[in-house]
């Protein structure tokens, strides 16, 4: 699955550490960065694939949450190794109002440690990065229960 990444020269996030900055295409094809959101709470969130049962289910919670993030600003980035054309559907489909990021690549994914792997295969792991106004991250959520991701992120920011 990932090309000849060697694991150990990726720097994976941890709590208390500034977030990996990156650039990925969204579901509309144009390029966004962490950075464009430097200064406001943004929620990072990692998903195995788009139009699943649990997916979907995870990212319909925090769509119907959506007023309570932005009276809060903040921020939601949903990330996986779907293309953008499968995400553009995807939030077309459930009228998500988050922006959603293609890590076809799997880079982004390596950096932050958004991954799994059993034998030499890798797979996209479900978990959640916090990230503060500073760029640090406060907290990660990789015990996700996907009907309560939305509240449980709001408990914690």
């Amino acid at each position: 699955m990932f090309k000849s990444h060697k694991l150990s020269t990726f720097k994976i996030a941890m709590v208390g550490l500034k977030a990996p900055l990156f650039t990925l295409k969204d579901s509309e094809d144009k390029l966004i960065s962490l950075s464009d959101f430097k200064g406001k709470k943004v929620v990072v969130y990692f998903f195995p694939k788009s139009d699943t049962p649990g997916c979907t289910k995870e990212a319909c919670s925090l769509r119907d949450s959506n007023e309570l993030y932005k009276e809060k600003g903040i921020v939601v980035l949903g990330i996986s190794y779907d293309s953008p054309e499968s995400l553009h559907a995807f939030k077309t489909k459930y009228h998500l109002p988050f922006i959603f990021l293609s890590d076809s690549t799997k880079k982004v994914a390596l950096e932050y440690g958004a991954y799994a792997s059993i034998i030499n295969f890798f797979y996209p792991k479900r978990i959640t990065f916090l990230i503060n106004e500073e760029g640090i991250i406060t907290h990660i959520l990789d015990n996700i229960n996907v009907s309560t991701h939305a509240e449980d992120i709001l408990k914690l920011i």
